[in-house]
């Protein structure tokens, strides 16, 4: 079984995808509008540049996503996506690139718990959560 996260935009997947691309060193492995779709005639014209499906590989992770209809576009709440690292430098690099327009909402810091962790929301509205467990006195 694979669990991966799937996060939705109002109209910003691809923008989104190419900031995670760059922020997360990933690799765009799709990125599909409705124009270049079968469904391409079935779409208003003034959504047909929206993204469909987009799917991104981070080291052996997923993450997809697509543009919501406008209709049942909600702003994401009650979840996070989490990244996990070894190293405090990789965690402090992440997070400040995903920082870029965002709202932090727990600043990177040690914990009792990990070397790092903070918490944000981007730029695009996704919830973000950064950590880096390892810590050396454990």
């Amino acid at each position: 079984m694979e669990l991966n996260a799937y996060v939705t935009f109002n109209g910003q997947c691809e923008e989104a995808f190419r900031f995670y691309e760059r922020c997360l060193g990933g690799k765009i492995e799709m990125m599909l509008t409705h124009r270049d779709s079968p469904m391409a005639e079935q779409t208003p014209a003034e959504l047909r540049s929206r993204i469909m499906h987009a799917r991104m590989t981070v080291g052996n992770a997923v993450l997809m996503g697509s543009d919501a209809p406008p209709q049942f576009f909600s702003q994401p709440q009650g979840f996070s996506v989490s990244i996990s690292v070894n190293d405090a430098d990789e965690a402090e690099q992440i997070f400040t690139a995903l920082a870029e327009g965002a709202t932090v909402r727990m600043p990177l810091q040690e914990t009792f718990w990990a070397k790092r962790f903070g918490m944000l929301i981007d730029r695009f509205g996704t919830p973000w959560m950064v950590s880096c467990e390892s810590r050396p006195d454990r």
